[in-house]
């Protein structure tokens, strides 16, 4: 089995460091340290800095590859447009299983990132600078980077910059989440999308982007579009951060130039000589099989071409030995464990989708396979954030790259070989938060059920609670019970209270240790005496 990476697993550079410098001198670069390896920065104007951007064709670094350079002008013009003073976010959280590259460079290199991230916050005349992160070892490390700088939260100063803290969960590094922590409220996804370089924090223009990109942001103003234009590809310069992890020798975090064979990244890394797969871009990625990996190189628009994805830059490759569909089920049903349970689609789809590929495994036959494609269809742009279409992506993908296992489940017994658990998962399903406050996200510890000797399929309950309840073509929910998700409990009782038939009930689930916040259970005797009064 393959254990969960560490915070900081070993790190490797192909060709010339630039985020990687100085890792060969000292385990953190504190800030003496950092300017002696990367020396003094000096201030750019708005303009100045997007144009830089653009010409070094800088994209978001986090998975969604947006122009830096639009992102940064949008930002700008809405401020100027209301008269408001923008915010600046670096989001350092980094919750897949298979992503370090993030967490290394806050560890090691914190630094860097505040350089990216203050000539923005000057550039934009912001006042305000937030780093979102998920573990307790880039908190203490960002923590500290700013005090090096004499940076605070004293509304005083004339930059307001602190950290926020988030539980470590999936959906914790969408923007909105993000910024809807800041805010006060629960790190997940708010029910409207609202591009944050027009409404963010506060309802102010927000730039927000990964860590890794205001890092490189910093070493382009440093050494000139030119000279960093050197190294890589033309039309994409540059080094790129890879976590390689799966079944490899040596997990590691590696800075390579664009450009470079995708092949040698896992020869270095211990990959087999002929893998079977090769997951790119992480859990919300997409697999390239064997003979597609000697076509691929590390760039964004190459693994475009081939059917892959860069993604979070996690690279992931599974030995001939073990069934690639099983391993896919482990991350399908942690994707499902992952979802934020408020949107109905993501929250009721993705584990009938993991369901869906367990039954493809269990030799369900064609009808399996079908009803599993028609589910992953269902559930994408049906969310109030990428999760439910990064993991519909993710079934397509195993479904169309592993045809061969498939037909052996589908038409046969099986393909015989074990599921080794390759690809890594955080132990228990999730990572250990280390005291950051999730109450507000995730399943509670009640269910609610649906009595169908009472029910008469009024439909009030997907009126009032549509997070759980959806009718059916019959009229009917569609479900018989259902965990409550701890921020809709009060949208819960109320449907309890006002299901006419009084054909609801919420009941506490017992497994597992008592839980911390518990709802009114109502028997059907309170539920007739609520609605009497």
């Amino acid at each position: 089995m393959n254990e969960a990476l560490p915070d900081v697993p070993e790190v490797r550079v192909v060709g010339l460091p630039q985020l990687t410098s100085g890792f060969d001198l000292v385990e953190r670069l504190d800030l003496p340290m950092h300017l002696k390896v990367h020396g003094p920065l000096d201030p750019l104007g708005g303009e100045q800095l997007a144009q830089l951007a653009e010409r070094i064709h800088l994209k978001g670094r986090g998975g969604a590859g947006f122009p830096f350079h639009k992102k940064l002008r949008s930002v700008a013009e809405s401020a100027i447009r209301r008269g408001v003073r923008p915010v600046v976010v670096v989001n350092g959280s980094e919750d897949e299983p298979a992503c370090r590259k993030d967490t290394v460079l806050i560890n090691r290199a914190p630094h860097l990132i505040l350089d990216g991230a203050l000539l923005c916050a000057e550039a934009l005349g912001a006042r305000t600078l937030v780093v979102g992160v998920t573990r307790e070892s880039t908190q203490r490390s960002m923590e500290a980077a700013l005090a090096e700088r004499g940076l605070g939260n004293s509304r005083r100063s004339a930059l307001r910059a602190w950290v926020q803290r988030n539980p470590v969960r999936m959906v914790t590094g969408a923007a909105a989440s993000l910024i809807r922590s800041i805010d006060g409220g629960p790190a997940i996804p708010p029910g409207r999308k609202v591009s944050a370089s027009r409404s963010g924090v506060g309802g102010a223009p927000t730039l927000l982007s990964n860590a890794e990109t205001f890092a490189q942001l910093a070493i382009a103003a440093r050494i000139g579009p030119e000279r960093y234009a050197h190294t890589g590809l033309y039309d994409e310069p540059g080094t790129v951060m890879l976590t390689v992890s799966g079944a490899v020798a040596r997990p590691m975090v590696i800075e390579v130039p664009t450009g470079v064979p995708l092949r040698y990244v896992l020869q270095l890394a211990g990959a087999p000589p002929v893998p079977q797969g090769v997951l790119t871009g992480g859990y919300h990625g997409k697999w390239i099989d064997a003979a597609t990996v000697d076509e691929a190189i590390v760039s964004r628009n190459s693994l475009d071409a081939v059917g892959g994805s860069l993604g979070a830059g996690a690279i992931l490759p599974i030995g001939q030995g073990t069934c690639p569909l099983g391993e896919s089920l482990r991350v399908a049903q942690w994707l499902a464990e992952e979802s934020a349970g408020q949107c109905g689609p993501c929250y009721l789809g993705l584990p009938a989708a993991a369901r869906g590929l367990e039954d493809v495994l269990g030799g369900g036959g064609p009808a399996a396979l079908e009803a599993l494609k028609q589910v992953a269809r269902n559930v994408k742009r049906r969310g109030a954030c990428s999760h439910p279409d990064g993991s519909a992506m993710f079934l397509e993908s195993t479904i169309k790259a592993f045809t061969d296992d498939l037909a052996a489940h589908v038409l046969g017994n099986g393909c015989g070989r074990p599921v080794e658990g390759v690809l890594p998962l955080f132990e228990g399903g999730r990572a250990a938060t280390g005291g950051a406050d999730d109450a507000e996200s995730g399943a509670s510890r009640q269910k609610i059920h649906v009595d169908w000797t009472l029910c008469r399929g009024h439909g009030l309950c997907a009126d009032i609670f549509p997070e759980v309840f959806e009718l059916g073509a019959d009229g009917f929910p569609t479900v018989a019970q259902a965990q409550v998700p701890r921020y809709a409990e009060a949208k819960a009782l109320r449907a309890v209270r006002r299901c006419p038939a009084l054909a609801l009930r919420i009941e506490e689930d017992t497994r597992g240790q008592a839980p911390t916040r518990n709802l009114p259970v109502l028997s059907q005797g309170r539920g007739r005496r609520a609605l009497g009064r």
